[in-house]
């Protein structure tokens, strides 16, 4: 079986293919002088694609990942039809349907943000990018989605995969901490697990708006003087909530405070405000970022196992 991948997640899909033992190849991908896209498929790769199951490990973020995931799910979709016309008359040009076979595995799946409709008239995101990508491919691999349930009734079968083990244990074996922490009620589940594997205690921070420019993080049941505490959630984008919530931490007498997440999107020069407030970030790398410590492909690869299970491959 083969892993492949485009311009966006390359090292996290090389993971995925140690992990898995399986080879990784890199299909070609370029853009033109005005920007838009290029996929193609190596002749040499052609063969591997259409003799076992394929991954295709992709990000739909920013936008242009969108473009280029289902640019790649259309060459993979007509090379394993055995559509191979082409205006060159390069052959053959035409192969047996091989069929089903296709796993998309997405590390961060962009647009997720919006997974229901607050006001009529909106665009449910998350589900309409899920609803285009799963018209291309067979199956779907999800890694950390913060909200799951938008996407629980596709088309085809769907595994939703948490990095939280791998972190859990990176964190163990660097930070030992005393205290996990979830930043807010949305990231509970995660954090809690990331305790449990730990061994060690846990706890949240409530957000309490006091104006309309004021909110203020206050721990419940918190014991943390002297201690070392980790703040764990799915994602960092600006490091804002971290940055409060590691404020309150040092107020109650934290010694060290590390923060850490499956996707470390790190947006306006969030590392450096973030190494302001903590000792240490940890991330995967399932968005490209200086704090890719925390592999991401055991994680992929307990999700590709699922859905082949599923497909009987």
């Amino acid at each position: 079986m083969v892993v492949v991948s485009g311009s966006n997640s390359g090292p996290l899909a090389k993971q995925l293919a140690e992990t898995l033992g399986w080879a990784h190849h890199g299909l070609e991908t370029r853009r033109f002088p005005d920007t838009e896209g290029y996929i193609r498929i190596p002749s040499e790769v052609i063969e591997a694609i259409r003799s076992e199951p394929v991954v295709l490990v992709s990000n739909t973020f920013p936008d242009s990942g969108i473009v280029e995931t289902l640019l790649m799910l259309d060459a993979l979709r007509d090379v394993r039809k055995g559509d191979l016309q082409n205006l060159r008359n390069i052959g053959p040009e035409s192969l047996p349907d091989v069929g089903k076979g296709v796993v998309l595995a997405v590390p961060y799946f962009g647009y997720s943000r919006q997974d229901k409709r607050f006001k009529p008239g909106e665009s449910v995101s998350a589900r309409a990018i899920a609803e285009m990508l799963t018209s291309r491919c067979d199956a779907l691999v999800v890694l950390d989605l913060h909200a799951p349930a938008v996407l629980e009734h596709l088309s085809v079968p769907v595994a939703f995969t948490s990095a939280m083990p791998e972190l859990a244990k990176h964190l163990k074996e660097t930070v030992n901490p005393d205290f996990i922490l979830s930043p807010d009620k949305g990231a509970i589940e995660r954090a809690s697990n990331v305790a449990q594997q730990i061994g060690c205690e846990f706890s949240y921070l409530e957000k309490t708006r006091i104006d309309a420019h004021t909110i203020v993080h206050k721990a419940k049941d918190l014991d943390v003087a002297g201690k070392s505490v980790a703040i764990v959630d799915d994602m960092i984008a600006t490091g804002g909530t971290i940055c409060r919530a590691a404020d309150a931490l040092r107020s109650q007498g934290a010694v060290e405070v590390h923060a850490a997440c499956c996707h470390g999107l790190f947006t306006g020069g969030a590392i450096a405000r973030l190494l302001r407030y903590v000792d240490g970030v940890h991330a995967t790398g399932s968005l490209a970022n200086a704090r890719d410590v925390i592999s991401g492909g055991p994680a992929l690869a307990r999700g590709v196992h699922q859905v082949l299970e599923q497909l009987s491959l």
